[in-house]
């Protein structure tokens, strides 16, 4: 199984950010654009696993989950990684929130005490609109920075549990089943 945790957005949220960013869709036509129903924030990957890893992870993640309130994120900003000139990674931004950093320090500790790798980048919360493979000519790229700074989209997103995500890659692109729900503040 080809697993990751994330935080989900609702139905609502996903396709308010579609509607917001469809400008940037028409600027950069050759990037891969998320499908709706897979926008998410990832928290961390996992990869490959064997079947029985879910139940072990969500029980090992319980007890972080359960020591962290429910919270909101507040979602506003576009980019790219490393930038909108010459974008792989296109992203909506996630405002700074100290809790969600120390959420995600504590995954990342208690998945490492317990033989995960520990992901060696640093945290930068994002929700990833699309991919680009090669390199996107210039003015399709200047056009999507054009379009991005056109939007002034801000949304919140209460989130309440963490979602462990199966990635299963298909020709269409890649399909993700929730495996495990884990509350927020042991809700």
């Amino acid at each position: 199984m080809r697993l990751f945790l994330a935080l989900e957005l609702g139905a609502r949220e996903r396709r308010a950010i579609c509607q917001a960013i469809a400008p940037m869709k028409k600027a950069a036509p050759e990037a891969s654009w998320i499908r709706e129903e897979n926008l998410h924030l990832s928290i961390k990957f996992f990869g490959e696993l064997p079947d029985a890893a879910p139940a072990a992870l969500e029980e090992i993640l319980a007890a972080v989950a359960a020591a962290q309130p429910p919270l909101d994120l507040r979602i506003s900003g576009l980019g790219a990684f490393p930038n909108l000139r010459a974008p792989r990674v296109v992203w909506m931004g996630v405002q700074h929130d100290p809790r969600l950093e120390l959420m995600h320090h504590d995954i990342e500790a208690t998945c490492a005490a317990n033989g995960y790798a520990l992901d060696a980048r640093a945290f930068r919360p994002h929700i990833t609109l699309a991919r680009v493979r090669d390199e996107m000519p210039l003015a399709n790229a200047r056009a999507l920075a054009v379009a991005a700074r056109a939007v002034g989209y801000k949304g919140v997103q209460q989130v309440t549990a963490l979602a462990l995500l199966e990635s299963t890659l298909t020709p269409a692109g890649p399909r993700y089943t929730k495996v495990a729900s884990i509350p927020l503040g042991g809700g």
